[in-house]
């Protein structure tokens, strides 16, 4: 039986609610797949400034560097203290978002299968303002070749895995921002060159927003900036179902970290409408993760009954309220186990 320790941040808002559907998800995988995950329930955010002073401590931190992986719920208004910090201290330089159609969710297309790769640590998120003379406020925007380099060869590697369209789009501003931009621009050339057979545009990022709308078929790896890949990655999940549908990974080379992309939704809490697939699919893309670094076979195979058991149960309706359906939130993970063990629904 193969054994790995998951650090979990339930998280603040609807972060306990959705945590709770995505165990239930996970102990079918490790039912059917046998599999075994010790879980390390660990504090950070809001909840967790209020109660002790502090939104990362140090012995969550510290716990996630012992756990094979870490798979994390939405945090509130100290996201820029719990998972900003944590990806710079972990230097989690890839944030991949991948964005797909699902058969009956509200989807602009049903055709839709495409990834956002971000770089994770730099840009003008690595938080470097100052005021001036308090009437002028300065953010210093951080590029380096490095960061440029790793997450353009991200992009190319997931291309190439992903057996699509064999397609990298670098979006970027560089006829305005003609040094940054225009860095991770020359360094995205450079690296395509190293790919022959995957092929290679780009696109100004006001451009690409709008053909996001207009023809996200057409795409199938965007790499990008910090605050861009932010943006572009919430434009996105809006085509299909909204940022329920959203799940992203923090990936560096000795760490990672999986999580929905959106915020804690306080206005919800205790209503168990909100969707689960976020964290579902998040823990889905932590299970290839898994299975990629240790070779576990058993890991790809549970995340593609993941996959599966959830495309059919939005299929079939069984959603919550958000996608059409009068489920609860652990009602949809629940429904999403017995469809991965293979009893169905009712």
């Amino acid at each position: 039986m193969a054994n790995y320790k998951v650090a979990v941040i339930p998280g603040d808002g609807v972060g306990p609610e959705l945590t709770e559907a995505t165990l239930k998800v996970l102990e079918a995988v490790e039912e059917k797949f046998n599999l075994n995950f010790e879980y390390v329930f660990l504090e950070a955010g809001d909840s967790c400034l209020e109660k002790r002073g502090v939104a990362l401590p140090e012995e969550t931190v510290e716990a996630i560097k012992k756990a094979h992986v870490c798979l994390k719920g939405p945090v509130g208004e100290t996201a820029a203290d719990v998972i900003v910090r944590l990806r710079i201290m972990l230097d989690l330089y890839a944030n991949i978002r991948p964005v797909k159609s699902y058969v009956g969710a509200p989807c602009l297309r049903n055709d839709i299968d495409l990834v956002i790769v971000r770089e994770n640590t730099e840009d003008v998120y690595k938080g470097v303002e100052f005021l001036l003379d308090g009437e002028t406020a300065v953010a210093l925007r951080v590029i380096t070749r490095k960061g440029c380099e790793r997450i353009a060869r991200k992009a190319f590697d997931l291309a190439e895995v992903r057996k699509k369209k064999r397609t990298v789009t670098a979006v970027h501003k560089a006829n305005v921002m003609r040094k940054t931009c225009g860095l991770f621009a020359e360094v995205c050339r450079k690296v395509a060159k190293e790919y022959p057979h995957i092929s290679f545009n780009e696109q100004y990022v006001d451009a690409a927003a709008m053909r996001l709308i207009k023809e996200p078929q057409n795409y199938d790896v965007i790499v990008t900036t910090n605050m861009f890949g932010d943006i572009l990655s919430d434009e996105a999940a809006q085509l299909v179902g909204g940022l329920g549908m959203a799940p992203g990974g923090n990936i560096g080379d000795d760490y990672a970290i999986f999580e929905p992309i959106h915020g804690s939704a306080p206005t919800r809490v205790g209503k168990h409408t909100a969707n689960p697939c976020s964290m579902i699919l998040a823990a889905k893309m932590m299970l290839e993760w898994l299975g990629q670094k240790y070779g576990d076979e058993r890991c790809t195979e549970a995340a593609q009954a993941i996959d599966a058991g959830a495309a059919e149960v939005i299929r079939r309706g069984l959603t919550v309220p958000d996608l059409g359906g009068s489920l609860t939130t652990i009602g949809m993970g629940e429904a999403i186990a017995k469809e991965i063990k293979g009893a169905g629904w009712g």
